[in-house]
């Protein structure tokens, strides 16, 4: 009995994909099938950056298949393959970035610029062409987290280059002033700042832009939601009454301009002592959870209170780089796939598929 692709597309049909909990054939992720005799070859592309996925994947598929009759050799390749899904209705996407993930906090001190790092970091070890805007004009944090130091150029006397730090490409208003100096600017200086940063940086083919908001939801969030292709939004929170309170708020900001919430993500939701090991809710229980049920939305992940999230960041060296096989990385790393497998799942972008119509009187 010679084998056919009807049973090859079968046997992928009952393969469930860890990361997507879809099958590989209804996320259309299985092409190329060849079947000669008793050989089948295939590849799997996913629409999520998911380098560490690639091995178990392959090993899943080949495992399968060498079970069908017939089956005499089995090759499957498994690649990336990242592309633009849609954003707010009106607003333009901007040249060299595919999909923008806006990090944002309804409160200050939940930590969300240190998750920001970790999750453009995470993206970008998971195998995505990642950049950081930060857009926390009066209080940039990226350039000390991301150990990134000196002036941006530019080659045209226009255009920013970014800078470049653990493989990322990032721009900040900290690298164009003094780290002493205080931006004492007006709300529209500010907005027209995070648009330059944005749009006048010469990005180079980004498949990811995390964009660190300020705290709030003030005029630049409001720019963010009006003028930046958003393509979805992240909101850390503690499990604490007070920060959820204020999350909600950033929910609910989000949520009126049309922008799609990826997730929730807890920070400090369990803090072990270092000496004993005892593990306690210092900020609450379960807040974070309690509130992804409560909008219909995925809580992401939670991280611990640990003290080496604080040291790695401040040191120029997230979590994700300073200690890639440890723990709190492969939560990071959890949460970038989470995100990438929300934004694969939602409507691509098809802005650049429509022809211009140009009206003229002849």
């Amino acid at each position: 009995m010679s084998l056919s692709d009807a049973q090859v597309q079968a046997a992928l049909k009952e393969l469930v994909d860890p990361n997507t909990g879809k099958d590989f054939v209804s996320t259309r992720s299985a092409k190329n099938i060849k079947v000669s005799g008793g050989d089948v070859s295939l590849d799997i592309e996913l629409g999520y950056p998911g380098k560490s996925q690639f091995d178990p994947i392959r090993r899943q598929v080949l495992a399968k298949l060498r079970t069908l009759p017939g089956v005499t050799n089995v090759s499957v390749g498994v690649s990336s393959k990242v592309v633009s899904h849609a954003v707010q209705r009106g607003v333009k996407l901007v040249p060299g970035i595919k999909n923008i993930i806006a990090v944002a906090s309804g409160k200050g001190g939940v930590g969300k610029s240190t998750t920001a790092a970790n999750l453009a970091l995470a993206l970008a070890a998971e195998g995505a062409s990642v950049g950081m805007l930060d857009a926390d004009i009066y209080g940039p944090s990226q350039p000390t987290m991301l150990g990134i130091s000196g002036r941006p150029e530019s080659k045209d006397g226009k255009g920013l280059e970014p800078m470049e730090g653990h493989g990322i490409q990032a721009i900040s208003i900290g690298f164009l002033i003094d780290v002493d100096t205080p931006m004492v600017w007006r709300g529209p200086m500010v907005t027209q700042a995070l648009e330059q940063l944005l749009k006048e940086t010469r990005w180079r083919d980004i498949d990811y832009l995390i964009v660190d908001l300020p705290p709030g939801t003030g005029d630049i969030q409001l720019t963010l939601a009006q003028k930046v292709p958003v393509t979805g939004a992240v909101i850390v929170t503690t499990p604490q009454d007070i920060a959820l309170l204020d999350a909600r708020k950033g929910f609910k900001m989000f949520e009126k301009v049309g922008i799609p919430i990826l997730g929730i993500v807890e920070n400090m939701s369990t803090h072990v002592c270092s000496n004993c090991g005892h593990e306690e809710h210092i900020f609450g229980a379960g807040g974070a959870d309690r509130m992804a049920k409560e909008y219909g939305v995925e809580l992401l992940g939670s991280l611990p209170l640990d003290i080496s999230i604080r040291e790695q960041a401040d040191s120029g060296k997230p979590t994700v780089v300073a200690d890639p096989e440890g723990r709190i990385a492969e939560i990071y790393r959890a949460i970038a796939r989470r995100c990438a497998v929300k934004i694969a799942e939602s409507q691509k972008d098809m802005t650049a598929k429509f022809p211009n119509i140009v009206v003229q009187n002849t």
